[in-house]
């Protein structure tokens, strides 16, 4: 019996008692995990596809360890601005054990890191919006991937973690602003929030060609 699951936003074709290695996880080496989202189950040539997940379907692993894989050289260079950069990643991966596989209608068990994170990024909400009390949201929300250092995926998990206007970026310290992008199921546990905030406030206040001025001199959204 094996399983298309999805892990970490990436695809997996695993069995019981196999090892897997996935984009970090936040879960604790030694605690059980639980991956909800099954795309497909093959019961000894009985295929379940899901729409997109098999209902009731689950995987349940356990984590063995956490560590980086092998260092990857970043090279960017403006043609003539003299201008080189050079930076070594290490991308961050967890190894899992696969400890079954439950078909649809089987008893499942409650996956616990989904009931740590919710309280958490609760309460980094209610901060967020105690320091800026005053921002006028619109209901919409505001374009976060303006930010020098924000994708799509990471204004994703601002937004679910109640930071959708500048003005609430511009509140949010850096630290509580990590602590969403770890929190999240997106691969951006890796972004530096340090320099979000200021870009943040010149964009809530209208100062655009400030914010271009400044982000001419960053990188990656980080201070060169």
């Amino acid at each position: 019996m094996y399983a298309i699951v999805e892990i970490a936003g990436q695809q997996f074709k695993v069995s019981k008692d196999q090892k897997v290695y996935v984009h970090r996880l936040a879960s604790e080496e030694g605690s059980k995990v639980s991956f909800d989202k099954v795309l497909l189950l093959d019961d000894n040539g009985n295929v379940t596809l899901g729409a997109p997940a098999v209902e009731g379907a689950s995987v349940e692993a356990k984590v063995l360890q956490h560590l980086k894989g092998d260092k990857v050289i970043v090279f960017k260079k403006k043609r003539r601005k003299g201008y080189k950069k050079k930076n070594g990643h290490r991308q961050s991966f967890t190894q899992i054990l696969i400890e079954g596989i439950l078909a649809s209608g089987s008893v499942k068990k409650a996956a616990a890191p989904k009931k740590e994170v919710a309280p958490k990024a609760e309460k980094l909400v209610e901060a967020v919006e105690e320091k800026a009390p005053k921002a006028k949201a619109s209901k919409k929300g505001d374009d976060l991937v303006i930010i020098e250092g924000i994708g799509p995926k990471a204004a994703e998990a601002l937004v679910a973690g109640g930071i959708d206007t500048f003005a609430k970026l511009a509140a949010a310290s850096a630290e509580e602003v990590k602590s969403i992008l770890d929190a999240s199921a997106s691969k951006v546990q890796h972004l530096d929030p340090t320099t979000w905030a200021q870009q943040a406030q010149l964009a809530a206040d209208g100062k655009m060609d400030e914010l271009k001025k400044l982000q001419d001199e960053l990188n990656g959204g980080k201070a060169v």
